[in-house]
């Protein structure tokens, strides 16, 4: 692949109580690209992100952060350290303004208010339609304005690590490729990105590494431009035909 690892996820299993889900999966995100996880449903897309956030159970293997353990430190304790995650769901605190979602999260993590007005024109240079909607409530915005408010802040304390869970769910397929091509900016900005998505084909255009997963297993993984140039083989993964080692 390429570049240095920021991310490492060595051999992992994971899953909801004595329920496994994964199965001794490991996979890097380097720290200058786009790393993109796709899969039928059921496939443990989700699992993989609240495993590696410590929102899952963990029955073995381990996650390095910058060649640190970090497989036992609390959500919490990854966010302190550089790591976000997006999920799917309550992303956004909806009876708060854009402004405070952003001041929220920001001085939970960082202390000197004198460095939150740079972070935010941070934000807005990739979100500027934010700029204008920042003292309105956000659950007067739309689906996509608030997805893209989810974005601002992961990213207004200036994380070196993002994770995106299904983050064009629900949305429309024009909201769905604005929200994919504005997180290939967030990961054009500096910031290595992990996204979990099942709009697959605009998802592989702004990705650079690809993993696949099947029943809780990776079955394929390669660059981005070749799983563009080999669809159906894709295709094929998803309905449990695997090629042999073409993409390894």
């Amino acid at each position: 692949m390429g570049g240095q690892a920021i991310l490492e996820v060595s051999n992992l299993s994971a899953g909801y109580g004595k329920s496994q889900i994964l199965y001794e999966l490991s996979m890097s995100v380097m720290r200058d690209q786009l790393t993109l996880v796709v899969g039928p449903n059921g496939s443990g897309k989700s699992t993989l992100a609240k495993a590696i956030f410590n929102l899952a159970s963990i029955f073995s293997g381990e996650v390095f952060f910058k060649e640190r353990n970090v497989t036992k430190l609390t959500p919490e304790e990854k966010i302190i350290i550089g790591m976000r995650m997006v999920p799917q769901l309550s992303n956004v605190f909806e009876n708060l303004t854009v402004r405070e979602n952003l001041e929220t999260i920001y001085f939970a993590i960082k202390s000197p208010k004198k460095n939150f007005e740079d972070s935010l024109e941070y934000v807005f240079s990739i979100f500027p339609i934010l700029r204008d909607k920042q003292y309105e409530k956000v659950r007067t915005l739309s689906g996509g304005e608030r997805q893209m408010v989810a974005l601002a802040r992961a990213l207004v304390a200036k994380p070196e690590l993002i994770i995106f869970d299904e983050p064009t769910a629900m949305l429309s397929p024009v909201l769905s490729n604005l929200i994919l091509n504005k997180i290939r900016e967030v990961n054009e900005s500096g910031v290595a990105v992990l996204l979990i998505e099942q709009n697959v084909k605009t998802a592989l255009r702004i990705s650079d590494y690809v993993y696949v997963l099947v029943s809780g297993r990776k079955v394929l993984e390669g660059g981005s431009e070749r799983f563009i140039n080999n669809f159906s083989m894709l295709e094929d993964a998803f309905f449990g035909k695997f090629p042999g080692s073409e993409f390894r």
